[in-house]
């Protein structure tokens, strides 16, 4: 394996994701032992030609011998392709390439909600740009997932939950969606869109906690019981992942609040719509 030499990765310290794939490139080979460097810490006129804002959105690969930088999957691809050449032409083949760059984008642009920061006074400076459609895009992807997920789990639970419409999950999503948007834009308008995402990483989470035990059941015999254990597990482990996330960006309780008062209430219908369906 051939690492890319003289080459400098900037990376986004306060980012887990980012820290653990660009230490995984020094880690194989791929870049030199001093091949990486969080932007943080990088001298303002270390580069000249280092657009910092763009190195904060997209990570950026500086060439030490030039000053030359490129940015976003084009710095990943660059040192994927010197390290496995003959993967090159594929790399380098403009439809992938396109798809890869709309791919980066997305979770580069999301990468905040995702995984948040913490948010202090220490925090840096420069922060990743904002894209509507970015996060937009986000919180559909991950509306139909979850949705889906959990329209496919609700059966398992029998009779001990009311079966409801097959858009009766993508209805509930949606809606918590709507109501914790206007929550939040009473409380705390600047935070909407970070909250809106971190709302949704917490419900994808639960959806794919509960994806192996929905790939499962068809070879398994439990009761239904079970599978309300199941669920009603995974929805703790949410409501302590929603706690962390909303004390990490500085919010107060009553997010949390709202966000298990909709879903008490969503209940309460299904239970009472069920109750006057059979009257």
């Amino acid at each position: 394996m051939k690492a890319l030499q003289d080459h400098l990765i900037l990376f986004d310290a306060e980012c887990p994701m980012c820290r653990l794939y660009t230490q995984a490139f020094v880690d194989r080979g791929m870049l030199d032992k001093d091949g990486r460097k969080a932007y943080q810490e990088f001298p303002a006129d270390a580069c000249p030609l280092l657009d910092r804002q763009r190195a904060v959105n997209e990570i950026a690969l500086v060439n030490l011998k030039t000053g030359d930088v490129t940015y976003g999957i084009e710095s990943i691809l660059k040192i994927v392709s010197t390290s496995y050449p003959l993967l090159r032409p594929i790399l380098l083949f403009k439809p992938f390439l396109w798809f890869m760059r709309k791919l980066y984008a997305f979770i580069s642009f999301n990468r905040r909600v995702i995984i948040p920061a913490p948010v202090s006074a220490d925090t840096f400076q420069l922060q990743p740009s904002f894209r509507l459609r970015y996060r937009l895009a986000y919180l559909v992807l991950t509306w139909l997932i979850t949705s889906a997920v959990l329209t496919a789990y609700v059966p398992l639970m029998g009779d001990l939950l009311p079966q409801g419409a097959s858009y009766r999950e993508y209805i509930i999503c949606g809606g918590q969606l709507f109501f914790q948007s206007a929550i939040i834009g009473l409380a705390q308008k600047g935070k909407h869109w970070d909250y809106l995402g971190n709302m949704m990483t917490i419900s994808l989470a639960g959806a794919l906690l509960l994806l192996p035990i929905l790939l499962l059941a068809p070879w398994l015999t439990l009761p239904p019981m079970v599978y309300v254990g199941c669920f009603l597990l995974v929805a703790a482990m949410m409501l302590l992942e929603h706690i962390r996330r909303t004390k990490l960006l500085g919010m107060g309780q009553l997010l949390t609040i709202s966000w298990v008062l909709y879903r008490l209430l969503v209940l309460l219908f299904i239970f009472l719509y069920a109750a006057y369906d059979h009257v």
